[in-house]
């Protein structure tokens, strides 16, 4: 008999022997401290990458950007194949900071390069796992999640041997602080900056450059309260014009981008982009005062456009890439990012030639920027253009660590030319890569329930739901498996809900038509039915309302909607 091997986690400290264990290296100690970010994930592609350099250097190659900004001590050995222009930027010219989810695609490529390089049979330990950075809690969900334990079984103990006393200063602190921005190691940036801004004393360029970065990561986890307190410490500590006009726009940001609609405050906003613009159109540098207020105005353009004013949006993204023009061939990924955003606003108004031409621009800017592609490739493939928007998912897809979303609109394209096959594959990956990505779970549950492969859509949906409870969409896949299973009962409270949740739901009347019609109640099956044709009439609406309508004896009705069904 084999010994079953699982992944574990465990409490207290690591053993002084593993017994049969074959380890894969030495018990890696995952404290965040002093190391910070990917301490586990630095020590794991340490031992694995060199000998991988001699045996596999192609998959090496594939999992540059992963391995470099996981384990920065290997950038000598390996060379950057996928560069973006950010990278070659000086420090004020970086304008982007990586989303959170960022981390989630590194987590994965690491995942894959290690699955695929490790003998199997061996084992990893790694103690102090409680104290560990979320980068390496992460990294560590994803491997036990991808890697079987008969491959690597992982093992992470709670606790282990206290670090050495953090001895770092200001200046050290901010060289790790900057490097966790440009790669979006944001809870880092939180800790880190706020612990060196105790360190540096208010005021200065240091303390100033710390507590942008810092606010500015606060707000990217969400954790707004906290970033307004750095934000309006900047306020009260400085006198230099530049300084309130970015605390007034990082104040407006917070609540301009705040993805709860509830606690948005767009006046509040409005009032801060505002002062920021009354700022930065008095600064004395030319160039300075072009970036500036390009940047703010682009700022008061997101309120514009959350506000549903498009076009007075766009007029002022317009005025900043005008601005733009004026700073020669400095700030290159501001432009990339106002062409992106006019392009955006341009789709919205219908004016698709000029978007899809400004989504080129943008890309023409960076060709290694992922986002844009996946922009341009929806654009695309609303237009029906669906070569050339698999060719932009599938240019996302190369530009650097696995992009969940790219495959999810993959698979839309694929179900929009009936690539059932295609399309389950793709979701399938989303759904690998980021297990709470619950659109995939809807679309592929709705896949499989056409397919009638009922047991393993009532799966998908009861996962999705796991992720997000009372989720209409999933809510009304489970009322059809539920009608089909005869289960009427369970079926009707379940789009119910789904009605109540969204009631302009054209998927939960129509379903609710067919539960009511198999209930034997045709009048309600033809309300139903005819509610959800007004939100949005289908062929498959008219045929079964057709159905409904001769059970009521409305033949000539009846014959209209089966004329709709078949021309429609």
């Amino acid at each position: 008999m084999t010994e079953e091997r699982s992944h574990l986690r465990a409490p207290g400290g690591p053993p002084v022997r593993f017994g049969n264990a074959r380890l894969l290296m030495p018990v890696i100690d995952g404290h965040r401290q002093p190391l910070g970010p990917y301490t586990v994930g630095a020590a794991l592609l340490g031992g694995l990458v060199p000998e991988a350099l001699d045996r596999r250097p192609e998959l090496v190659a594939e999992h540059d950007i992963e391995i470099r900004a996981v384990a920065p001590a290997l950038a000598d050995l390996v060379p950057a194949r996928r560069v973006t222009l950010d990278a070659r930027l000086s420090d004020e010219e970086r304008i982007l900071v990586p989303a959170p989810r960022r981390t989630l695609r590194l987590a994965n490529g690491v995942a894959e390069f290690v699955r695929q390089v490790v003998e199997p049979g061996l084992a990893l330990a790694v103690c102090n796992g409680d104290h560990a950075d979320p980068t390496d809690t992460e990294l560590l969900d994803v491997l036990m999640r991808r890697i079987p334990p008969a491959v690597l079984a992982i093992t992470v103990y709670a606790d282990g041997p206290e670090p050495p006393p953090d001895t770092r200063d200001a200046a050290e602190l901010w060289t790790l602080v900057d490097r966790c921005v440009r790669e979006g190691f944001l809870h880092a940036v939180a800790e880190l900056g706020q612990r060196a801004l105790t360190l540096a004393g208010p005021g200065g360029e240091p303390w100033w450059r710390l507590a942008q970065r810092t606010a500015t990561a606060l707000g990217g986890l969400d954790r707004r309260a906290e970033a307004r307190v750095v934000w309006e410490g900047a306020r009260r500590s400085s006198q230099d014009p530049a300084v309130h006009a970015a605390t007034a726009y990082g104040l407006a940001m917070l609540d301009a981008r705040d993805p709860d609609r509830a606690r948005r405050d767009l006046g509040r906003a409005r009032g801060w982009i505002n002062q920021a613009i009354a700022i930065s159109t008095l600064l004395p540098d030319p160039g300075q005062r072009a970036f500036k207020l390009g940047f703010d105005r682009n700022g008061l353009a997101l309120v514009e456009l959350r506000e549903g004013r498009l076009s007075e949006a766009l007029a002022l993204v317009e005025s900043a890439i005008e601005l733009a023009g004026e700073l020669g061939e400095r700030h290159p990924v501001h432009r990339m990012v106002l062409l992106a955003n006019r392009a955006q606003l341009l789709a919205g108004l219908g004016r698709t030639k000029e978007a899809l031409e400004d989504f080129s621009a943008a890309i023409a800017v960076d060709p290694m920027f992922p986002d844009y592609y996946v922009d341009r490739g929806n654009l695309l493939f609303k237009l029906g253009r669906h070569a050339e928007a698999l060719a932009d998912y599938e240019s996302a897809l190369a530009a650097g660590p696995p992009l969940p979303e790219a495959h999810y609109n993959r698979a839309e394209l694929r179900i929009a030319q009936d690539d059932v096959t295609g399309a389950l594959a793709d979701l399938a990956r989303v759904i690998e890569l980021d297990p709470a990505y619950v659109d995939a779970y809807i679309n592929r549950a709705g896949l499989l329930a056409a397919l009638e492969r009922d047991a393993e859509a009532r799966a998908d949906v009861e996962a999705g739901l796991a992720c997000a409870p009372g989720n209409p969409h999933l809510l009304t896949v489970l009322g059809q498996l539920e009608t089909a299973a005869g289960r009427l009962r369970e079926a009707r409270r379940a789009l119910d809900l789904a009605i109540d949740r969204a009631p302009s739901l054209v998927a939960a009347w129509g379903n609710r038509g067919v539960l009511r019609y198999e209930a034997g109640d045709p009048a309600g099956a033809v309300a139903d039915l005819t509610r959800a044709i007004e939100l949005g009439p289908q062929p498959d609406l008219y045929a079964n309302r057709a159905v409904a309508l001769r059970a009521l004896g409305r033949t000539e009705e009846a014959e209209a909607d089966e004329a709709r069904a078949t021309h429609h």
